[in-house]
C-alpha cells in the first residue's frame, strides 16, 4: 500500500540536499561556535554564512536574523518582550491566530493587565482591515499581531498593506510567517513589518530550529539568560547543523519557488475539481483563493463520521488533518472554523489537505477513492 502524505502545513519532508548538508556539518564541523580555537571558528563561520544566506533571501541585514528553536519560541519572545521591554500597553490580534500567539497573548494579559482587542474576521476568513484601522485610532502604544497565511484555512493577509496601516498609526507589527516563509517571496525592505519568524520544518528543513527577523533598533530583550549567543538575545549553544540545514532548505525553496508553486497549484486545482465532481455539496472553508498549498474542505457527510474519518484515512495510509497539528490531541472543533462556520457546520467533518511539490494527481486519486469508502 502506497502511503500518501497530504499534511504539509503540519510539517514537510526534508529535502535530500538538506540532509546531506546537515550530515556534513555533524561529521566535520562539531566545534562550539563560541569557542576561539579553529574548531569553534569553523562552526562560527558556518553559522554566520547561514545567517547571511537567510538575510539575503529576505533582503535584510544579517544582524536582524536571530536563530530560535522555531516559531513558538519566536512568537512568545517577540510578544513578551514587546510588552515587558518595549512597554506595549495594547495588543490587537485575531481569534484565528495560531495558539502560540493566542495563548501567549492571554498569558500576557493576565500577567501585565494589557488591553487586548480582536479585529473582526470576515465570513471568508479574511481579516477586516477597515475594523483594524478603527481599532488603531487610539492614543495607546500598540502592537498588532496578525499571521501572514492562516495555517488551517489558507487565507492570505496583505502584509504590505497592514504594515503601512500600522505605520500610519505608529503601531508595531508582528506577523507569524511560519506558513508563508519559503513558499512566498518576502522583500522586507519593501514590506515595513517589524517582526516575522520561521520554522525550518515548514519548508523542507529540520525540526527544532527557526529564526526571527527583528528590525534593527527594536531593542527587544532576551527571553532567557545564560551565554551571550545571538548578540545576547538568545542564550544557548547554537545547533549549527540544524541552522545550516535551515539555510540550505530556505535557499532551495526560493531557488525552485516558481516551478514548485506552479506544480502545487496544479495539483490543488485537480483536488478541488475531483472533490466537487465526486461529492456534490462539498464546501471549501474560507476563501476559494486560499494559499496555493492549503485547502480546507467541509465534506457533505453526516456528523457521526467526524470522529472516525481521520482514523479511516490513516488506516489506508493517507495523512491529512482537521487543523493545526499542535491541537491534534484535542477533541474540540477547530477554533479557526468555529470563528467562520455555524455551530452545526463546525461539528461536521472538515479536512485540511495541504500539499507540497512531492504530491501528484495520483495522490489525489488515492484520497478520493478512500473518501468514497467512508
Amino acid at each position: 500500500m502506497k502511503k500518501i502524505y497530504l499534511d504539509n502545513a503540519s510539517t514537510t519532508a526534508i529535502r535530500p540536499e538538506v540532509i546531506q548538508e546537515m550530515t556534513k556539518v555533524l561529521a566535520e564541523d562539531y566545534g562550539n561556535p563560541s569557542s576561539t580555537h579553529s574548531f569553534g571558528r569553523n562552526a562560527k563561520n558556518i553559522l554566520e554564512l547561514s545567517r547571511k544566506s537567510i538575510a539575503k533571501q529576505l533582503n535584510v541585514n544579517a544582524q536582524e536574523i536571530v536563530f530560535t528553536s522555531g516559531g513558538t519560541e519566536a512568537n512568545n519572545w517577540i510578544l513578551r518582550s514587546a510588552v515587558k521591554d518595549l512597554k506595549i500597553k495594547r495588543i490587537i490580534s485575531s481569534k484565528i491566530e495560531h495558539h502560540a500567539v493566542l495563548l501567549a497573548i492571554t498569558a500576557l494579559q493576565k500577567e501585565f493587565g494589557i488591553q487586548v482587542d480582536y479585529v473582526n474576521v470576515l465570513a471568508d476568513g479574511n481579516i477586516d482591515l477597515t475594523h483594524l484601522s478603527e481599532l488603531l485610532n487610539q492614543e495607546v502604544k500598540t502592537l498588532v499581531s496578525l499571521m501572514h497565511v492562516n495555517n488551517e484555512i489558507g487565507t492570505v493577509l496583505d502584509l504590505e498593506r497592514v504594515s503601512l496601516i500600522c505605520k500610519q498609526y505608529n503601531a508595531l507589527f508582528h506577523s507569524d510567517t511560519v506558513q508563508s516563509m519559503g513558499k512566498m517571496s518576502l522583500d522586507l525592505q519593501v514590506i515595513p513589518v517589524d517582526f516575522v519568524l520561521a520554522s525550518a520544518h515548514k519548508f523542507h528543513g529540520p525540526k527544532g530550529v527557526g529564526f526571527a527577523f527583528v528590525r534593527k533598533n527594536s531593542t527587544l530583550q532576551p527571553l532567557f539568560f545564560g551565554g551571550e549567543q545571538e548578540k545576547g538575545l538568545r542564550a544557548g549553544t547554537e545547533a549549527v547543523h540544524q541552522i545550516a540545514g535551515m539555510a540550505k532548505a530556505l535557499e532551495l525553496s526560493y531557488a525552485h519557488l516558481d516551478s514548485e508553486k506552479e506544480q502545487i497549484a496544479t495539483v490543488k486545482k485537480y483536488l478541488m475539481e475531483q472533490l466537487e465532481t465526486t461529492f456534490p455539496g462539498v464546501v471549501f472553508n474560507g476563501t476559494k483563493d486560499s494559499f496555493y498549498n492549503i485547502l480546507n474542505v467541509l465534506l457533505p457527510f453526516s456528523e457521526d463520521k467526524t470522529a472516525m474519518i481521520l482514523f479511516h484515512l490513516d488506516m489506508r495510509g493517507i495523512a491529512v488533518s482537521r487543523g493545526s497539528a499542535c491541537q491534534s490531541g484535542s477533541i474540540r472543533p477547530s477554533h479557526v472554523l468555529a470563528e467562520i462556520l455555524s455551530e452545526d457546520l463546525v461539528r461536521k467533518p472538515s479536512l485540511r489537505i495541504s500539499l507540497s511539490h512531492y504530491n501528484t494527481n495520483e495522490d489525489i486519486d488515492g484520497l478520493i477513492e478512500a473518501l468514497k469508502t467512508v
